[in-house]
């Protein structure tokens, strides 16, 4: 009969074989010294990570018997690790759908399989210990053996597992064998569909920790603080081994390093140690503060860092040291573009500093417990975590969508909602599923129970809610009361301490936070940061900062996921996404969602919010400015402050401002820094920055900004317009020639197409264009499913090309030539068309645009664009302008770009995102001068109003076409574009398309352009 028997990884009656119960993260130690160096090194630890010997098979059933096999004849590998990213088999990519056949608790028979093997030798001072082996993380499932022993079986890809394998050891000092049997899917793989990589393998630490027979083997310390916050004790629970009557020793050590309070008391006894020997010092993540315990037992020590603060619910606030938070925080998967899931410490530590420089005070861990150092580097930094439950059984609904009646009637959010609810019945409120629902929880909260910087657990993500959640709800309040717990599924929070929605707008926010009053309201994600986005974040900060019972949320999320490739011929490199590696089924580049680029380098999503959420605003408020401190228990004192001018010229040189201490969460008024009258526009920067280094940044860093206007805009002078020479017109065929008597100048004009030539005696300056245009290069919150991409692509936007219907042009008596046209931007196959007059007004040294459009037959409602598109040549290829900058901005994501006269290379105008899309616009722009690095000249372009320009290599179509950075070819050609006004941005790749009041609606236009030349000097 096969299989002989019902394997481990296809039982949901086996979770786990052998492994020990669950216990907080620590290492002992010989001494107190050693412990309080928190090297582990110095522990009584021995790493087993390094190159282990694999082998990889297509079925645990095809997996070698280990007595048949001489493992030295296979490949390396290395461990920590996933198998895909090391030479065997592929990555797949998928965000909600199971990859193989829907049939729980059945994981599919051809469930992919590696084989591990190395050989070790303990410390020869091991001896009478007990040894423990501790994998950290194994992706799904896996059995273990020593030195040919069976040792047990795991699962819970993100969990910790140990087990006691002293009996299966030879002597210390003698060489042993491991062996591992790791494979792809599980019963577990059902709970386990999150929004990620299906990698596999022993990611994360694998290792022998040796306890002395009498030992330390849990512990929980709860701080407790009374209302006042200035009395505090911390709570001592230990759990020992062995039959010693020996008293237990704990300290509490002051963040300075001197001593506390010490205690003795008896194993399996609890204990209060006070800390009021003298003043307390509270942790927030504002103010990481670190006292630090040490417990002495059985001749070994261990150490753990404490934060003393207080988390409650009262008032229907969620409030931390008596303060209502606000959560300006970011989802984090763990991801590496090299290595997936098997994120090294560096990298990890490199993701938490920067999000300390980009003002973000939370992090949730989506959608899994991450590595323990995660959360000893979120204690002593200063973050808030949100610790998430290794739980997500979204793919079910896949399933559920199809069986949802009149689905015609209803919108697509409809849909899903009611698929969500159905799906609950397959493992959310299916008993059957309990017991593995609970070990969840229980891996969750008994590892780390222990770090002040988590402030909240959570259930898991978008698994419906049954009464499986329910049953993790009250094992987690009976064994750790002391915080909230958080579940999005839970919709009417019937047992979860929060309401949590997704992707709602902020509007939408407010009203629900009003609605339900009995506890606060979180986003637990929000502002898909997919592409070139988020835009509207400005709007759900001011929405977080004006609704008391919101209390902020977390971006949706930090990094792309992109895993480094390059082509077949080995000549690009670039960070591939679902479908590159051939996977099926796969959700393409949904993956490429983050805040950072897939190497955690800072992105413009992340600028961005950066400058929403700054701890410092300052505002005009009539005669004064008003600065406002946006932190909870920081005051200005502790960031110097400089201010300067930005104008058309340059910035001013810096100068330090003295201003009022402004407390936690005040404001002060203040009187304007002296300043120099002028009749140019001007605007007043002030800048806040670090008065020390910390760790995460240096002295100097710059934390905050502002801008205010002193000199507002003056508008365009219409006669600013100089003839020179007369232009001599003539007319051959379809084309109008015009030019100066001394040939300095040349123009061209297309009499069917509406584009214009124009080349002076130092060299080609217009190759094509300008042509009214209503389409840019689709984003990929565009293309989303709440985007409105769908909606151009069915109106045939991206196909809408402007055509000449009529013609006409004469000579004025200043010796300009005026030529207007009657145009239509349309697509093939529907009625709807734009139709505009323009006017053109040419001199030798200036070419005038009067626009004047509207839209006819069945057109879109919103529109990518209006504005102008042409085509110069490749040696203009850098620009300066007055307006934001110095990096993109958009109509919805402009707060963090700065007013000031910048200049960049067209390199450098540009921001490739991993799936090429629009990028590289700047706003608000007063004028730009295209300069050309070879005929020493510049092209000005401006408008009557503030205006959107971009510089780019490469077309809107070759932008549209291309799926990676690598697939677009520079030619002879560049790209102006001058936008009256552009649709925003938005995060309709998964959120909600761009507000109401970032729009662009198909309605009448009307704006002027004046493109002049100038002679560099």
């Amino acid at each position: 009969m096969f299989p002989r028997a019902q394997p481990d990884w296809s039982n949901l009656q086996v979770l786990h074989r052998n492994i020990l119960p669950c216990r907080a993260h620590f290492f002992p130690y010989k001494t107190e010294q050693q412990a309080l160096s928190f090297d582990r090194k110095q522990s009584e630890w021995q790493s087993l990570n390094g190159v282990w010997k694999f082998r990889h098979d297509a079925s645990p059933f095809e997996a070698p018997d280990w007595a048949d096999q001489d493992p030295l004849t296979w490949a390396d590998i290395q461990v920590p690790g996933m198998w895909q990213l090391q030479g065997y088999s592929r990555p797949l990519y998928t965000n909600v759908n199971y990859p193989f056949h829907v049939d729980p608790p059945h994981a599919p028979y051809l469930n992919e399989t590696g084989s591990y093997w190395r050989s070790f030798v303990t410390p020869t001072n091991w001896d009478d210990q007990q040894i423990r082996l501790r994998f950290e993380g194994v992706d799904s499932a896996f059995h273990v053996w020593i030195n040919g022993s069976q040792v047990g079986y795991s699962q819970g890809s993100r969990n910790a597992s140990e087990f006691d394998i002293t009996d299966l050891l030879h002597t210390p000092g003698t060489q042993n064998t491991i062996a591992v049997r790791v494979y792809e899917f599980c019963d577990g793989s059902y709970i386990e569909r999150q929004d990620q990589w299906l990698l596999s393998g022993i990611f994360r630490d694998v290792y022998l920790v040796a306890f002395a027979p009498d030992a330390i083997v849990d512990f929980t310390a709860t701080p407790s603080i009374d209302e006042s916050l200035t009395q505090a004790s911390l709570q001592l629970q230990v759990t020992t081994q062995g039959r010693s009557d020996e008293s237990m020793h704990a300290k509490l050590y002051a963040p300075d390093g001197t001593l506390v309070q010490e205690e003795s008391f008896q194993p399996e006894a609890s204990c209060n140690l006070s800390a009021n020997s003298q003043p307390l010092q509270l942790w927030s993540a504002e103010q990481p503060v670190l006292y630090t315990l040490s417990l002495t037992f059985g001749g070994r020590t261990i150490a753990q860092r404490i934060g003393f603060r207080r988390v409650e619910m009262k008032d229907s606030n969620f409030l931390i040291n008596g303060k209502p938070i606000i959560f300006y925080g970011v989802n984090r998967h763990d991801h590496h573009h090299l290595y997936g899931r098997a994120v090294p410490y560096e990298a990890m530590r490199a993701d938490l500093h920067l999000m300390k420089k980009s003002n973000i005070n939370s992090v949730r861990c989506s959608h899994q417990p991450n590595d323990p150092r995660f959360y000893e580097l979120c204690d002593e930094i200063g973050l808030y975590v949100m610790a998430e439950a290794d739980l997500e059984a979204h793919g079910f609904i896949s399933i559920e969508k199809l069986k949802v009646p009149d689905q015609d009637k209803l919108t697509r959010t409809e849909i899903m909602i009611k698929a969500l609810a159905l799906s609950a019945k397959w493992v959310s409120d299916n008993g059957d599923w309990e017991e593995a629902y609970l070990d969840r929880a229980v891996q969750l909260v008994d590892r780390f129970k222990n770090y002040p910087s988590i402030i909240m657990w959570s259930l898991g993500n978008e698994a419906s809610y049954g009464r499986n959640h329910a049953a993790m709800y009250h094992w987690i309040k009976k064994h750790d009361p002391s915080r909230p717990v958080h579940y999005e599924g839970d919709r009417e929070a019937e047992t979860a301490d929060l309401y949590s929605v997704m992707y709602t707008p902020p509007n939408d926010l407010k009203q629900l936070a009003r609605r339900r009053p009995d506890k606060p309201l979180i986003t637990c994600e929000f502002a898909h940061a997919m592409g070139n986005g988020p835009g509207g974040l400005k709007d759900y900060v001011e929405a977080f900062r004006d609704e008391k019972l919101l209390q902020g949320g977390f971006v949706w999320e930090w990094c792309n996921h992109g895993l480094l490739r390059s082509d077949e011929q080995g000549r690009y490199h670039y960070y591939a996404y679902g479908g590159d590696f051939g996977d099926f089924p796969n959700d393409a580049d949904f993956v490429m969602d983050g805040l950072t680029w897939s190497d955690h380098t800072e992105n413009p999503g992340l600028t961005e919010y950066k400058k929403a959420i700054e701890p410092f605003t300052v505002q005009q408020s009539g005669d004064k400015l008003l600065v406002q401190n946006h932190y909870d228990f920081l005051d200005l004192d502790r960031f110097s402050i400089v201010w300067y001018i930005s104008s058309e010229s340059d910035d001013t040189q810096e100068t330090d401002w003295c201003l009022p201490s402004v407390g936690p969460g005040q404001n002060v008024l203040v009187d304007w820094p002296a300043l120099t009258p002028s009749d140019k526009e001007e605007w007043l920067t002030v800048s806040f920055r670090l008065k020390e280094a910390m760790d995460w940044a240096p002295k100097n860093y710059e934390v905050a900004w502002a801008q205010v206007p002193v000199c507002p805009r003056r508008d365009w002078s219409l006669a600013s317009i100089r003839t020179g020479e007369q232009l001599i017109a003539r007319e051959g065929g379809a084309r109008l020639f015009l030019t100066t008597a001394s040939q300095s100048s040349n123009f061209s004009f297309d009499l069917i197409r509406g584009h214009l030539v124009w080349s002076t005696n130092q060299g080609p300056v217009l190759k094509s264009g300008p042509e009214l245009s209503l389409y840019k290069p689709i984003t990929q919150n565009d293309k989303g499913a709440r985007g409105n991409g769908g909606e151009w692509k069915r109106l045939f936007v991206q196909a809408a090309k402007m055509h000449v219907r009529e013609a006409s042009w004469k000579t004025l008596a200043d010796g300009s030539v005026e030529i207007t046209t009657h145009v239509v931007v349309a697509p093939p196959v529907l009625n709807w068309a734009c139709k505009a007059i323009m006017t053109y007004t040419v001199t030798p040294f200036s070419v005038r645009i009067h626009v004047k459009g509207s839209f006819d037959g069945d057109h879109p409602q919103v529109i990518p664009r209006v504005g102008l598109t042409m085509e110069l040549p490749s040696d203009f290829d850098s620009a300066t302008w007055f307006g934001r900058g110095p990096g993109e901005s958009y109509r919805d994501k402009k707060e963090s770009a700065r007013y000031g006269r910048w200049s960049a290379s067209i390199q450098d105008m540009g921001t490739m995102y991993e799936w090429p899309q629009e990028h590289g616009n700047r706003s608000d722009v007063r004028w730009t001068a295209i300069k050309s690095s070879k005929a020493g000249m510049s092209l000005q372009a401006r408008m009557e109003a503030p205006f959107n320009f971009s510089l780019r290599e490469h077309s809107i179509e070759e932008l549209d076409n291309a799926k990676h950075p690598h697939e677009l070819r520079k030619g002879g050609t560049h790209f102006l574009n001058l936008d009256y006004m552009q649709h925003g941005i938005g995060s309709g790749s998964c959120g909600p398309p761009p507000f109401e009041s970032y729009r662009l609606e198909a309605e009448k236009f009307e704006f002027l352009v004046e493109l002049s030349l100038s002679n560099d000097a």
